[in-house]
């Protein structure tokens, strides 16, 4: 699995990098949109079962969440991440959220095709094996709204392009 192909970018510009699943977990920033492929050409619209079969395997999402270690009970499964690919619903209610789950084992490869700006803030949970994105906001005070009206268990702050300088916890106090 390399994680430094290089093939021409989908929207026809410069040479995009093809990472496989563990690069994306290992170097994609939470917030990322990706790009998802499996190398397969899109079939005609007619054949309707082969179309849907091929959009399930090519597509676009956000990287929501990082799992980085899941063994349990003696038996070990490849860590995960979790793409939030759309959200439908009508006046202002989402009904329904879809997100895919794939393992760093998967055959799928993925491009980037925008990570967040620096600037934008990330609201974050986060555990010992896991990180979850709940919402990317264009500043701090974008976010400290989404927050007061969305409340969280131990959520977490983190300025775009500050990552390495630490998250800043928020909420109360237990």
């Amino acid at each position: 699995m390399s994680t430094d192909i290089v093939t021409p970018s989908a929207a026809g510009g410069a040479p995009a990098i093809v990472l496989d699943g563990q690069a994306v977990l290992t170097s994609v920033p939470l917030g990322t949109l990706l790009r998802y492929f499996d190398g397969e050409p899109c079939p005609p619209a007619r054949f309707t079962r082969k179309l849907s079969a091929w959009k399930n395997r090519n597509g676009t999402g956000r990287l929501i969440e990082k799992s980085f270690d899941n063994s349990t009970a003696g038996s070990r499964y490849p860590a995960t991440f979790t793409l939030h690919l759309a959200n439908y619903g009508s006046g202002g209610v989402i009904a329904l959220i879809v997100n895919q789950t794939m393992t760093v084992t998967t055959e799928l490869r993925f491009e980037v095709i925008e990570r967040p700006a620096p600037g934008m803030v990330r609201v974050l949970t986060r555990d010992d094996k896991r990180e979850e994105l709940h919402h990317l906001a264009e500043n701090m005070a974008a976010a400290e709204a989404w927050m007061a009206n969305n409340r969280y268990l131990n959520a977490v702050v983190e300025i775009v392009g500050e990552e390495g300088a630490g998250a800043e916890p928020v909420g109360r106090a237990a």
